[in-house]
């Protein structure tokens, strides 16, 4: 019968174990990929006391039994050693095909995990209270609450994958985020329909703002999204239907500059209604607007609102201007309106068109939003008048 190997203070060790000539425990396996792994420790058993000068850490057995649960579990043990960032960059690279916010987005986490302890952290040592106080951190750099959420999706998602892949047992990030940070997200406020005729009027009146008198009325009386009013062409008007084609977006980012992006769901491509007033200012829009160098932007040319340039707007162009419309309106009037943005006036829209009893499907159609969910929520703004009027409607 073979001798049983012996540590330096006469310890039987078992098989697999063995130790190193400085003292240290080594522990030698298998991987479910049939490759031989390591594992180091300066303690065999958790009663062991560390050298003086080295890290602290669990025992062999300790971890040796950690490694056998995972075996057990068909756990991954070399695909849980990867870090964070590792885990993200590899979700990211699996879904490939996104648009080019989507890339900015992406990268811009990628920085927030590279700068973050979170980031070189093993994803099997990742507890739900590391992904809290990531959360709280992420808080404390001054993120909005939106932008957290969002990117805590986002890495639920990246730990779910992991959790398929059987690296790691449990996903930290499930849990609620309002839990831990306060949602301090701005109510968005609609304008009311005082609000509306008080503004319109001040700029019809104003010098400097009269200019863009009509792309108001125009996004107040469609719902469009900012992006879809930019990237409106002649060939999206049709005068006679009065009606008009939603079938794409501009954008323009620092990294890609002016680029097109079609819906992201068919809900997006709709055809809207003009009303009159609309109908006018689009009449007017054209008459005025000066022959300029044509412009082609992903195959779309004949933009119709453009910058003194000649290059077409986009949605920082209007929200610099609603700032500067709203600080001058504010001076001149007692009744001041609060934040008003591009987004905004699509919300007041919806929110009319929803007070006056709209069809619901009907309204979501406008707004090109594909889940009903979204439009209902414009129902919450209805007001006791109107709530009246449509109670005394259905009783008559």
């Amino acid at each position: 019968m073979s001798e049983k190997r012996r540590d330096s203070k006469n310890r039987i060790l078992q098989s697999g174990e063995s130790q190193r000539k400085d003292g240290r425990y080594a522990y030698k396996y298998t991987d479910p990929m049939g490759k031989v792994q390591f594992v180091y420790a300066w303690k065999l058993v958790p009663t062991d006391k560390t050298p003086a000068g080295k890290r602290d850490d669990i025992s062999l057995r300790e971890k040796e039994k950690e490694i056998q649960k995972d075996l057990d579990d068909g756990i991954d043990t070399i695909g849980k050693k990867m870090t964070v960032c590792q885990l993200y960059a590899k979700q990211i690279r699996h879904r490939g095909n996104v648009r080019p916010n989507t890339v900015i987005s992406r990268n811009r986490l990628m920085k927030l995990l590279q700068d973050d302890r979170l980031g070189g952290m093993s994803i099997d040592s990742v507890k739900l209270s590391d992904a809290k106080e990531w959360a709280l951190r992420m808080k404390e750099k001054g993120i909005a609450y939106k932008t957290i959420s969002n990117d805590k999706r986002s890495l639920k998602a990246a730990f779910y994958t992991a959790v398929q892949d059987d690296c790691i047992r449990k996903n930290p990030f499930d849990f609620q985020l309002n839990t831990v940070i306060e949602d301090d997200t701005e109510p968005k406020t609609p304008l009311t329909p005082e609000q509306e005729a008080s503004l319109l009027s001040f700029v019809q009146d104003d010098p400097t703002y009269q200019k863009y008198y009509d792309e108001l009325v125009i996004l107040l009386g469609t719902g469009l999204r900012i992006s879809e009013l930019c990237g409106l062409t002649d060939s999206n008007l049709d005068f006679e239907g009065r009606t008009i084609l939603i079938d794409h977006q501009l954008l323009r980012n620092t990294e890609t500059g002016y680029y097109i992006e079609t819906p992201k769901t068919k809900s997006g491509i709709r055809q809207i209604p003009m009303n009159a007033s609309v109908y006018e200012a689009f009449g007017r829009v054209q008459k005025r607007r000066k022959a300029a160098t044509p412009v082609v932007i992903g195959g779309y040319g004949g933009f119709l609102f453009l910058k003194k340039n000649g290059q077409p707007k986009v949605a920082v162009d209007y929200s610099s201007m609603l700032r500067g419309l709203l600080k001058k309106y504010n001076k001149q009037h007692n009744e001041k309106l609060e934040k008003v943005t591009p987004h905004t006036l699509r919300h007041t829209f919806c929110t009319n068109l929803a007070n006056a009893g709209m069809n619901p499907k009907a309204l979501q159609y406008i707004m090109g939003h594909s889940n009903i969910t979204m439009t209902l929520n414009y129902y919450a703004h209805a007001t006791f008048a109107s709530a009246k009027a449509e109670m005394e409607r259905l009783a008559a």
